[in-house]
Order: structure tokens, then sequence, then C-alpha cells
């Protein structure tokens, strides 16, 4: 017998035991017992001319098998339903944006929460600000992400058969960092490009937004920036919670005056020591449906998935600039997961 005929009949063993091994360890997933299901689907997004990927989390019966969403050698997943059979009916639809170099994965914590009291929970993994895929020029391009959220929108709405189980009259957005801005976006905001182009002048704002395209050697001045200026309103959107909105200092005041849905504005941490980069309550009084709270004792990364034991560690060898794993001290992630639940699906329940 040939060497090559040997290799490729080993090969062929391996390969058939590899699948053999997938197979049962699939087979022996434990069935899901929990109310939220998660399914996947993807749009359209003409202003990239490619497809924009997304989560979508369900109001389930227990079935299906369980599945780790998110999740890594530094964050927890967050278990859901993989073919969970749909709860009856339809219900009201949130989008999640996620922050630049964020994923869908990392707000399991929060969509199955929603998705268990009766959301259809959506999060667009935004190209070019995605783990894994990201990059300092991508994250400039701000006037994408709305974009990316109306895509996805207009695909749900056009194919209902696709997606039973979405209130298609009913959407609502909840936005951290850059989502917070891509939330307040397709809520009516617009940025002033001059005041975008000039943001890293003499300041980082007290976050490393600025410090990261200085790495990458981007010169917000030699950027054509005209295009943030767009009307990038999506009229479907009924409500929006902001977590600590990205660039808000570049936001018109006469587009935040013109906002006329219920918005909750919520900063992480105790008021006098939020960075200035996604200090909000200067553009929440700008805005007169507008609801601004804090989440005391905590930091602007309290809102991603919580931290294993040995998250900071990796993310310190492999050069993170951003304590992704810390927290004021006072309270665990988890309390402030918490505490913020406690205060979104109410104010989702009252305006949704």
């Amino acid at each position: 017998m040939s060497l090559i005929r040997k290799l490729i009949q080993a090969t062929a063993g391996l390969s058939i035991l590899g699948l053999v091994g997938w197979g049962a360890y699939e087979l022996n997933r434990p069935a899901y017992l929990g109310g939220a299901g998660i399914t996947y689907g993807s749009a359209f997004a003409p202003v990239r001319q490619s497809d924009v990927d997304f989560n979508v989390w369900y109001p389930s019966e227990p079935g299906g098998k369980t599945v780790t969403i998110g999740g890594n050698g530094v964050f927890y997943g967050t278990p859901a339903g993989r073919s969970a059979p749909h709860r009856q009916g339809q219900f009201p639809a949130i989008i999640i944006s996620h922050g630049a170099g964020g994923n869908a994965g990392q707000f399991g914590w929060i969509a199955s929460q929603l998705a268990e009291a009766g959301y259809v929970v959506i999060l667009p993994n935004h190209p070019g600000t995605t783990s894994r895929n990201a990059s300092a020029e991508a994250a400039v391009r701000v006037w994408e992400r709305p974009a990316d959220v109306t895509a996805v929108i207009d695909e749900i709405t056009s194919n209902p058969e696709a997606y039973p189980f979405i209130d298609s009259q009913r959407f609502g957005m909840l936005g951290f960092s850059a989502g917070g801005y891509t939330a307040m976006a397709a809520s009516g905001a617009r940025v002033d490009p001059a005041l975008l182009q000039t943001f890293c002048d003499g300041t980082d704002h007290g976050m490393s937004d600025c410090a990261f395209l200085a790495h990458f050697d981007v010169d917000l001045h030699s950027m054509d920036l005209s295009p943030a200026s767009q009307d990038l309103h999506d009229p479907r959107i009924q409500t929006s919670v902001i977590i600590d909105p990205g660039i808000v200092s570049t936001l018109t005041q006469e587009s935040l005056s013109e906002i006329d849905i219920p918005m909750l504005i919520i900063n992480l941490g105790d008021e006098d020591l939020v960075p200035d980069g996604v200090y909000a309550r200067e553009a929440a009084n700008q805005i007169s449906t507008a609801t601004y709270l804090v989440s005391p004792d905590a930091t602007h990364f309290s809102f991603l998935a919580e931290c294993k034991p040995k998250g900071a560690a990796i993310l310190e060898r492999e050069g993170e600039m951003d304590l992704l794993c810390d927290d004021a001290g006072g309270r665990s992630r988890s309390e402030i997961h918490s505490d913020l639940t406690s205060r979104i699906i109410p104010y989702l329940n009252q305006n949704l």
C-alpha cells in the first residue's frame, strides 16, 4: 500500500472518529428546561453591500438542547435552548447594539432575561466593530451601525413567515457604549461632523478610544466624516434604552430636542466618576421624553458579561487596553446586572 493511500485512510479514520465524537456530544447535550430559545439570522445591509449576522433570543417553552451562547476564557456564557419551541403568540422585539470591539454573545445575560419576560431580542454583530472583525477606521464610520439596525428591521418586517413570533409593529432598542450612540442615532440623534473631527483634540475623554485610534495612525482630521451628519432615524423604533453612549458630546442639540420617543438613559457608576466620553446627563436634558438614571458603584464595562476568575489575567497578557473585568468594588457584576435588569424591563413594559 502506498504511503499516500495509508495517509488518506488514516485521515479518513480520524475524521470519522471526530464526527462520531461530535455526534455523541450533540446527542448527549442536556434538554433545555428554561424559557429563552436561540436562533440566528442575517440581513443584507446596503451601506455595506454585505450581510449582517444576528442572534435572535425568543420566549420559549422547555425543549430542544441546552447550548451556551457567548463565553470564552475571559467571560461566562449564557445557557439557551437551541430548537426550543416558541412560546405561543407574537412578542415585541428589542434590538441590542454592542460596543466597539464587542459582540452579540456578550449580552446573553440580559437577552435571556428579556426573552423570559416576553421579548424577542435581536443582537446584530456590526461588521468592522465586532470581536475578530474590527478596525480603527471602521470604528470611525459610525453611520454604518444605525444603518445595520434598519437593515435588520427591514429583514424581519419583509419576511414575517420567517419570524412568526415577532410583533412587527413593536420595536425597541437597547445600546451600550458605541451601541448607545447607535440606538440614539436610530432614534433620531445626529452627529455634528466638526465635533467628531475634533473629538480627540487635546483630550481622551477618560476613555481609551482616542488612544486606540492613535495606535493605528487614524487621524480624524484627515477623514471625510460628513456622512455622520445624516439623519439615520428609523421611525419603527418606539422606545430606546441607552447605556453609557459613545461620542455623545458630538450629537447636535437640535436633533436631541426633536427626539419624541420614550428614552431611558443610564450612566454606569457614581455620577461624578462617569468618564466624560459617555456622560449623558446634558444630552438627556435636551430630550423632553428622556429619563436619566445612574447605576452607582459600577464602571463602564460592568454592562459586559461576568468575567471568569482568570479573565483579567488573560486580558492583561493579551495587552487589552481596558480593564474589562473591573467593577467599582462595592457590588459584584451580577448584582449590577440585577439592578440594571430591574430598571430596564419595567421601563420597556411601560413603553412598549
